[in-house]
């Protein structure tokens, strides 16, 4: 009899994602990480204000910073494939660790520069794009096959709530200590994610046969147009971050701040990530059996964010706005991660996510570039508006593939425990 019991509190054990060791550090390194992202776009905002820097000027910085991640990030997925994953993961947070402090220290001291801002934003661009394809594609190595989803969706749970907490301290921090010290909080998120990096230790994905990084490249390349949901759902993605990126990282601290205030920018990124979590606890218990088609109807609700930023000063409607926006985005991304663990082999899976951070932010960039000069042109409030109604467009484009409204997820496996006699 007690073997018995040992045998069902053993299967009942690993049931749950957070049994696996690998993964509770996995689940470490990204949330602490995510403390960090949460407070560096409001710390380098205000911070490029504060140096007396315009709505041009800061869609430069963000640009340069948006354009290094896409420059590297081809990289990190063939080495995420080629090499340990863990290891990528652990060199890239430290080096951004370093990076940041100087920026931080830049700041505190008062010797900084947006040339200086730019360019240890360009290098931390850089280091995360190296390790972002590995950190995404070792989910799936850190828990048996049938909890994966349950791993995304606890992964993004704990990531979006430490970006909670990451943005509000840097709206206060900022408003109180100046934004030196919330890219030193920062700075700080990158070395303690790279320890828990460390300890992710998981067997190892048989890596390519060794070839050229332009054959390798390919490869990934190909496997991303076997497969007409994702590269459909990369192209709406390049469209996306081309309008909505400057109205988010250029448009939104100026607009919010001016009129409202600088903490309500801060107050309004932690509205939008209590939306993630809301939708990540949702997608717990709800599991369209096409999650990917309905994730894409919600992707249509971040349209409410920037339209409510361009149509009122009242704090309430902005943070509506971005809650919405968060619990929309994040039912998508459920959906869209499933996809690509579900349907990806595992020996492509870093070079199919670079494809996929390549889709999503290399028009970022010009979008951020541009967003300054154009909204100046024709009016902060009314471009905003040009935003949601793209945002809405683009949605109601990629609905009308019959490979995104047909891809079924993966029917979850449930094993019965094996009871052995006493």
């Amino acid at each position: 009899m007690r073997s018995s019991l040992w045998s069902v509190e053993r299967w009942l054990a690993e049931r749950h994602a957070l049994r696996h060791r690998p993964f509770r550090w996995l689940l470490a390194g990204v949330s602490i990480n995510a403390l960090g992202n949460g407070a560096a776009p409001i710390a380098l905002a205000f911070a490029v204000l504060d140096l007396g820097g315009d709505a041009s000027d800061l869609g430069v910085v963000v640009g340069l910073y948006a354009l290094a991640d896409v420059a590297a990030v081809l990289f990190g997925g063939v080495l995420g494939d080629r090499f340990s994953r863990r290891t990528m993961m652990r060199v890239s947070m430290a080096g951004a660790a370093a990076s940041q402090a100087v920026a931080a220290a830049s700041l505190i001291g008062g010797w900084s520069s947006l040339v200086l801002l730019s360019a240890t934003g360009m290098l931390i661009g850089a280091l995360g794009a190296l390790g972002g394809p590995s950190s995404n594609a070792i989910t799936p190595q850190t828990v048996a096959a049938p909890l994966l989803r349950q791993a995304v969706v606890l992964r993004r749970l704990s990531q979006n709530t430490a970006i909670i907490v990451g943005s509000a301290v840097a709206g206060l921090m900022v408003a109180g200590l100046g934004s030196g010290w919330a890219l030193a909080l920062d700075a700080c998120t990158f070395a303690l994610a790279a320890l828990a990096y460390g300890l992710v230790r998981v067997p190892p994905v048989s890596a390519p046969e060794p070839t050229s990084l332009l054959a390798d490249v390919g490869d990934g390349f190909r496997e991303v147009m076997r497969h007409t949901w994702l590269w459909l759902l990369i192209l709406q993605a390049m469209l996306y971050h081309l309008f909505y990126g400057g109205a988010q990282g250029v448009l939104g601290p100026i607009v919010v701040g001016d009129g409202i205030g600088r903490a309500a920018w801060g107050y309004a990124l932690s509205a939008m990530m209590a939306g993630f979590v809301l939708g990540g606890l949702v997608t717990i218990r709800w599991k369209p059996r096409h999650a990917l088609h309905v994730g894409v109807w919600f992707l249509g609700l971040t349209a409410a964010f920037p339209v409510a930023i361009a149509l009122s000063d009242s704090l309430v409607v902005v943070l509506v706005g971005a809650f919405v926006h968060g619990f929309g985005l994040e039912i998508f991304s459920v959906g869209w991660d499933l996809s690509i663990q579900e349907n990806i082999a595992p020996e492509k899976m870093a070079r199919v996510y670079s494809f996929d951070q390549i889709g999503s932010y290399v028009a970022r960039p010009l979008g951020l570039a541009l967003t300054g000069p154009v909204a100046e042109a024709v009016g902060f409030r009314l471009w905003l508006v040009v935003v949601g109604a793209v945002i809405v467009a683009s949605v109601a484009a990629a609905l009308t593939s019959t490979d995104v409204r047909r891809l079924e997820r993966r029917p979850e496996v449930t094993e019965e425990p094996v009871l052995l006699q006493s």
